[in-house]
């Protein structure tokens, strides 16, 4: 009976630890785009200005965080137009609340409109977080090319 238990206990904490693993990092959609906490991203330093920000919750002696800090500079470094704004969980309590912030590292990839349209908990890989946060950009892009394109061509049409 005794060794049964233990074998069970054993089995469990694999079979948990594994399907954490490969949760881990994994960047997911939102339920729902979450516009609702455009006013906590803008207490914490969000710019809107910027087409994608990358918002990373961390402790300082948190070992995934120093590497999920890493995945998002060099993501920065490669896409034009991603900004990177690291929040200490300690001392920003209240957004982590109101972020729905569970664990360090979790981060957020937000729009210039201030929605988080993807989560992580864990530490992404490079090439997913680059292959999520590109189109975001793009679309950012296009969409301002098009409302500059606009008033040009109502002007052609008043012609």
């Amino acid at each position: 009976m005794g060794l049964a238990a233990v074998v069970l206990a054993v089995t469990a904490a694999a079979t948990i630890g594994l399907a954490r693993r490969a949760r881990d990092g994994r960047l997911r959609a939102s339920d729902a785009v979450e516009s609702r906490h455009t006013s906590a991203l803008r207490a914490l330093g969000v710019d809107l200005a910027a087409p994608v920000t990358l918002v990373s919750f961390a402790t300082p002696v948190c070992a995934p965080c120093r590497a999920a800090r890493r995945v998002c500079a060099e993501a920065a470094d490669r896409v034009p137009g991603v900004a990177t704004l690291e929040v200490d969980v300690d001392t920003n309590l209240d957004a982590v609340r109101a972020l729905g912030v569970w664990r360090a590292p979790t981060l957020l990839v937000v729009d210039s409109n201030g929605n988080i349209a993807l989560r992580a908990a864990g530490v992404p890989s490079l090439e997913d977080l680059l292959a999520a946060v590109q189109p975001l950009v793009v679309a950012r892009r296009e969409a301002r090319g098009a409302s500059a394109a606009s008033p040009a061509v109502a002007n052609e049409d008043q012609q």
